[in-house]
């Protein structure tokens, strides 16, 4: 994934983005940038290596050394940002989050007309170079921002910093990640995340609909280009990777989490029995609200059978040796044995993915004694990986625990009957998650309902992206 942070002031912009940049942290572990402008110096870019410290740690020289009154900031997971680029346009530097799926035929389009690109290791393009090389080609920033989104295969919300001491932010074609606007007396700011701005004094001004494109200056905020009707935002945004106190289209992350465990429990009440249940608990982070809204609904108390340690092991950082990797996973699990040992305990994560992490998980807690261990997935059975976005590790459907799991059970065949998976009502869809039961020493095994999870997010159906668990937008 990724996110991004500018601001543009009277003043000194450069703290206030380094802080809103931190900010977004929970959104990579790769990359980290900044870039500014500052009259008299131009502008500026620098970028470090986050893997195995915090952005925070790496850019604090960076306070003392960047001038201007407007800035830029990035979180990557993806190729190093922001780029400085010198076009007919002007100067500026770029900052993207998203995906290209037709890199390939991109480049030759611009290949073909006399262009040319930096190449990284492996001949690997830089994205934010390829898209930069298409708003070149146009006259203007919003026109050549419009280009380059209509010519993208997946997705491209995009933030520059001009030399003209504005910034230009423009949300992807169809809205499916955030891009919110903040305004203090001093100046105005960009953000993914609004509790970044609201930390720093900034209020909501207000978000940008799809395609939409602004220019922001320390004076005001100019469109460039009016917002599109077709809304697709990921919804996966408030299920795992958003923050807990952010809010998307006027819904917080914390409370839709909440209301999202209470509706699952309320439907699992009627084909699982409670009884016996000691605890519900949370996979730690984002599958915790999930979790209180369940526990508060099933009349079942809610605990922290383990904690996990993160003084040390805060960052995402796994060494490249699978079994060491394993050994990490476990390494940052800290049990309260009093709440394990002998109990029968239901846990709620907010995904499941690969299903990796959730089983060291649960041999964990049987490690330590626990009686029983139910598992419950606060959104629908992942079916495919996302085309649109970077949050997901999985290179491929076959990743996924669901689709594994059908294929041992049915073979190619099994797609064919998708919606059958996903239900727990039909044969298919019991027999799925008997054999991921098996696999993983779950006592039982259940699945938000697609409706369920779009009921707890209140937003019209047909303006939510639900691709990883439809196949369909």
């Amino acid at each position: 994934m990724g996110g991004f942070f500018g601001s543009v002031k009277r003043s000194s912009a450069v703290f206030d983005v380094f802080l809103g940049t931190d900010y977004h942290s929970h959104l990579g572990t790769k990359r980290g940038g900044m870039a500014a402008y500052d009259v008299e110096i131009g502008l500026q870019r620098e970028i470090h290596n986050i893997e195995n410290a915090p952005f925070r740690t790496k850019f604090e020289r960076t306070l003392s050394e960047m001038r201007g009154n407007a800035a830029i900031g990035c979180i990557s997971d993806t190729d190093p940002q922001p780029l400085l680029m010198v076009s007919k346009l002007g100067k500026y530097a770029i900052s993207t989050i998203g995906v290209i799926n037709n890199t390939d035929a991109l480049m030759a389009k611009i290949l073909s007309r006399g262009g040319y690109f930096d190449a990284m290791t492996g001949s690997k393009v830089n994205a934010n170079e390829l898209i930069a090389a298409l708003i070149n080609t146009k006259d203007s920033y919003a026109e050549g921002i419009k280009y380059a989104q209509d010519s993208i295969d997946g997705t491209a919300s995009i933030l520059l910093l001009t030399d003209r001491g504005t910034l230009i932010a423009a949300r992807d074609k169809v809205g499916r990640l955030p891009v919110q606007i903040g305004r203090c007396d001093d100046g105005y700011c960009v953000s993914f995340e609004s509790f970044a701005y609201k930390k720093l004094g900034y209020t909501d001004f207000r978000e940008l609909g799809p395609g939409e494109i602004v220019e922001v200056s320390a004076d005001g905020v100019e469109q460039l280009a009016p917002p599109g009707e077709k809304m697709r935002i990921c919804a996966f945004l408030w299920s795992y990777y958003g923050y807990p106190t952010s809010s998307y289209e006027g819904v917080n992350v914390e409370i839709m989490r909440c209301r999202n465990g209470e509706i699952f429990a309320r439907e699992d009440a009627k084909t699982h029995d409670m009884h016996g249940i000691d605890y519900v608990g949370g996979v730690p982070d984002s599958g915790t609200p999930h979790a209180i809204g369940y526990a508060n609904a099933c009349k079942v108390p809610f605990a922290r059978p383990y904690i996990k340690y993160t003084p040390t092991w805060s960052r995402s950082f796994m060494p490249v040796n699978q079994a060491d990797r394993n050994r990490v996973a476990k390494m940052k699990l800290i049990p309260v044995h009093e709440l394990i040992d002998g109990k029968r305990l239901l846990l709620v994560d907010d995904s499941i993915v690969r299903g990796t992490q959730l089983k060291e998980t649960v041999e964990f807690l049987y490690s330590h004694g626990a009686k029983a261990v139910h598992m419950r997935s606060a959104c629908p059975p992942i079916m495919y990986g996302c085309k649109y976005l970077n949050f997901s590790r999985s290179s491929g459907d076959m990743d996924l625990i669901t689709r594994r799991t059908m294929a041992e059970l049915e073979g190619d065949a099994a797609i064919d009957h998708l919606e059958e998976y996903c239900s727990s009502e039909t044969a298919r869809g019991k027999a799925m998650r008997r054999a991921i039961c098996d696999k993983f020493h779950f006592e039982s095994l259940e699945f938000q309902s697609l409706e369920g999870l779009i009921e707890a997010i209140g937003i019209d159906r047909c303006k939510l992206c639900t691709y990883c668990w439809t196949g369909k937008e």
